[in-house]
């Protein structure tokens, strides 16, 4: 369908829609202050007019204050700002719920590859045969994180849920109710959550969105696929790193671990025990009760005690036990609802989603050394011995440890929760833990530690059931990614593991510290080599690289269109997988509804196929690659420059909300690591650098650094090669579109005032000079004549979240104005920085 029927749709169900709802909402009386809400479509203008006309927030609301609402007292008019936030936050969940319900007849109107359309071209091009051996053996793995950006608490989900099938259906008086409710139900934390709140919050989805989901995937690719045997139970599998990520969060302990893998387990039973409740229902037949119904006696004892587990065999024995009894007695009278939960049962087996555990290298390298003291193999310091000393210590050394026998927390810690893991297998099966990942792996050593911990903690070298992942994330651990690998693979010990664990090395590559270590395109550059040179150096010793993309939601941390990424990739990396993150309001946002769901995985297991088996193969010629070489590096040093510049960290600290997002009750996890006075770059989160830009409006990582860089390529006359190199390169058009995205949320009219600071006046111009750059460049090469030109739906959601939260924006740097002035009240508008943060966050949907 044109571009334009499916605009026309977004105005009719989106734009229309949200408008009726949001004049509804905005009337209804609030917290003693009759029309608030009605207010706030006039201070929606007067910052649209102010901004443009070049007035900094803090005149655009001392002039609302005296000339519309007549509040003169500074007190008052903070209550008053506090109400305004409220109300917008609220509007950013009423247009989320009128979008998402939305999605299903946008979708009729989508250009994207269904299932059902790569079917139909598969029939066309007669290449069944070749394609069901693909589908036979190919998997996609979305693994759910709880980052701070995704914070709703499950009252909320649901009021969203029940706003959305009101809405659906036109049912204005309940919608008049939920909205109601919506107004007198708190959006945020009273306190900040535990890591084992964070990790319910997520497993509210995989209850009441995922399971059902991803077994109508399945079944629908079953039932269409032209193969009458398919079983491919792994097309579409779950990870979750809520509750294992002890690098993410150093508030993870064992014992959250072990309370979130019970946490899997029992929700899948009730979700069992919800199906086979239904099914039992229609199986009224005599030979089927009595084994149905210890079943469901097993299940029910199961979602109630953790300490009851029912294993694998003996849930899914007495379903095949009662399809052959369907078939052969009584005429196969509902079989395939029978099948259907079989295949779910095949899915998620005891575990639901696999719980990855992820620990950063430094951890291990200091329980390491401290054991190796504690047996006296050294005095103080690891670097005492060899590298050959060290990797057959690691190796073939016999050390028994105890976590009693170690003073430190986090010691401690590692050997209890390595010891667990057994456990857990035994508990969830072995698909319910079975891999540690390292962050920041730089050598051999961030592989061989673990290998040796798991030794040392009960584990034999031939019983490891766990993968074990590096994750190169920063420029020198990209850099010696294929010497860190050949040199594991050069190991008689840790090939015979590979073998054990089916000849498959899984490698994970992070998007978001490698924007924040090397820039925007050189980070996405080196990643996509290493992929190139990894999927060498696995295929030239025999092991299948499996790739596991750390991507967050924006395009700064490897988000964007997840589709359009995977399907830029070439041949020469390695596609026997796609596997990647799921952060933040993305989990949401792009996955939080059975159809935004089942679509947008769809998207990921077509980019997948359609890259091995239809159209034109990606090829990057040696000229490309020259050219986004050096397009790479011209980037990376006017980035670096930044970087470098004394008022880069000052900037962030002083101007922005960067040390506001550790006060909010967002999550539990520290906003950097380590405990430095100063704050460094190194030690700043991904997520509150790249959120501090994206509340700015200024997005720096998600463009910086490509206007200067494609200026430099066009001023040596060579403008019809970079044209050329986006037309013909779908991976660095991908990257662009990307960053078109980045550059479309920025608004450097917010900040405008800045340029006037005495102290980072100069430093705003160098970034708002940059900004006009890059858009001018990118449209230049693209030849649009605006910033996702072929996005019109995007581009207009864009544009109205953004005009929701403006005046949370201009109330949040009037606030950053009156606290650098500090003259009073400082606390109180300190806490309205930190709660229009929520708002913000939420309309961007990937703004961390």
């Amino acid at each position: 369908m044109p571009h334009s029927e499916r605009l026309v749709e977004f105005k009719t169900s989106v734009n229309n829609k949200f408008n009726v709802y949001n004049s509804l909402f905005l009337n209804l009386p609030y917290r003693d202050i009759e029309n608030v809400g009605m207010l706030i479509p006039l201070l929606l203008d007067q910052c649209q007019k102010g901004l443009s006309s070049g007035l900094n927030p803090q005149e655009i609301l001392e002039g609302f204050f005296q000339n519309y609402v007549e509040i003169k007292s500074e007190k008052d008019q903070i209550d008053f700002m506090f109400k305004i936030i409220q109300y917008v936050e609220r509007q950013v969940v009423l247009y989320d719920s009128v979008e998402d319900a939305a999605f299903p007849k946008l979708q009729e109107h989508t250009s994207s590859l269904s299932i059902k359309d790569y079917f139909q071209l598969v029939d066309k091009n007669k290449s069944w045969d070749k394609v069901s051996k693909k589908l036979s053996t190919f998997s996609a793995r979305l693994v759910l994180t709880a980052h701070p950006t995704q914070f709703y608490t499950p009252a909320i989900l649901d009021i969203i849920e029940k706003l959305r099938s009101l809405i659906l259906e036109d049912k204005i008086d309940d919608i008049d109710i939920a909205l109601q409710q919506l107004g007198l139900t708190s959006l945020i934390n009273s306190k900040k959550p535990t890591p084992l709140d964070e990790a319910k919050n997520i497993i509210y989805f995989l209850r009441h969105v995922y399971y059902n989901a991803v077994g109508d995937l399945y079944s629908y690719i079953k039932e269409n696929i032209n193969k009458a045997d398919f079983e491919n139970h792994n097309i579409m599998k779950l990870g979750f790193w809520p509750g294992g990520d002890r690098d993410g969060n150093p508030f993870v302990t064992a014992d959250i671990t072990k309370d979130v893998s019970d946490e899997l387990r029992v929700t899948l039973m009730k979700c069992y025990y919800n199906d086979l409740k239904i099914i039992q229902e229609k199986l009224t037949f005599k030979d089927v009760q009595e084994p149905l119904q210890k079943l469901r006696r097993n299940l029910y004892a199961a979602m109630f005690d953790s300490k009851k587990t029912v294993g694998y065999d003996d849930i899914l024995q007495p379903l095949l036990d009662t399809k052959e009894l369907l078939v052969n007695k009584y005429h196969s009278l509902y079989l395939k609802d029978l099948e259907k939960f079989i295949d779910k049962v095949k899915i998620f087996k005891t575990h639901f989603a696999t719980l990855d555990v992820r620990q950063d290298h430094s951890k291990h390298l200091l329980a390491v050394e401290t054991i190796l003291k504690k047996n006296k193999l050294i005095k103080e310091d690891i670097n005492e011995l060899s590298q050959d000393e060290l990797i057959d210590i690691l190796i073939n050394r016999y050390i028994t440890v105890n976590a009693a026998d170690y003073s430190e927390d986090i010691i401690k810690d590692t050997i209890t929760n390595i010891k667990q893991l057994k456990g857990i297998q035994d508990a969830n099966g072995e698909d319910g833990c079975n891999r540690y990942i390292i962050s920041n792996s730089e050598d051999i050593f961030s592989v061989l530690f673990v290998f040796g911990l798991f030794r040392w903690c009960g584990w034999k070298k031939e019983e490891i059931s766990f993968d074990i992942v590096p994750l190169f994330e920063t420029m020198i651990g990209m850099d010696g990614a294929e010497n860190t690998m050949q040199t594991l693979f050069d190991l008689p010990e840790y090939n015979a593991h590979l073998e054990r664990r089916n000849k498959k090395q899984t490698i994970m590559l992070g998007f978001s510290d490698g924007t924040k270590d090397g820039g925007y395109l050189k980070a996405n550059w080196a990643i996509f080599k290493t992929k190139e040179t990894l999927s060498k150096v696995c295929d030239k010793n025999g092991f299948n690289a499996i790739f596991f993309d750390g991507r967050g939601g924006p395009p700064a941390r490897g988000g964007g269109k997840t589709h359009r990424f995977y399907a830029a990739q070439t041949k020469t990396v390695a596609n026997h997988e796609i596997q990647l993150t799921i952060q933040g309001q993305t989990i949401t946002s792009t996955y939080g509804t059975k159809e935004q769901f089942i679509h947008n995985s769809e998207q990921l297991l077509t980019a997948g196929l359609s890259n091995n088996l239809f159209g034109k193969e990606n090829v990057i010629s040696k000229e490309h690659r020259k050219l986004i070489e050096q397009l790479s590096e011209l980037s990376f040093g006017k980035y670096d420059a930044l970087k470098q510049h004394d008022k880069f960290m000052p900037y962030l600290e002083n101007r922005s909300t960067l040390k506001y997002y550790q006060k909010a009750n967002i999550g539990s996890r520290p906003g950097k690591r380590g405990n430095k006075k100063k704050l460094e770059l190194s030690d700043l989160r991904a997520i509150s650098f790249v959120g501090s830009w994206s509340q700015l409006k200024q997005n720096v990582p998600g463009y910086f650094g490509l206007g200067t860089a494609i200026q430099t390529i066009k001023d040596e006359g060579r403008l019809s090669e970079l044209k050329k190199l986006y037309k013909e390169v779908p991976f660095f058009k991908a990257l662009m579109s990307n960053s078109m995205m980045s550059l479309s949320k920025c608004y450097f009219e917010l900040t405008s005032y800045m340029q006037k600071d005495e102290e980072y006046g100069a430093f705003w111009n160098i970034l708002h000079e940059e900004y006009l750059l890059s858009k001018k460049m990118l449209l230049l090469i693209s030849g649009s004549k605006i910033l996702m030109e072929n996005e019109a739906i995007s581009r207009e959601s864009i544009r109205i979240r953004e005009n929701i939260v403006l005046p949370l924006l201009v109330i949040q740097q009037f606030a950053l104005q009156k606290i650098g002035q500090d003259k009073g009240f400082k606390d109180e508008y300190e806490k309205i920085v930190t709660r229009s943060l929520y708002g913000n966050i939420n309309a961007s949907r990937n703004s961390a």
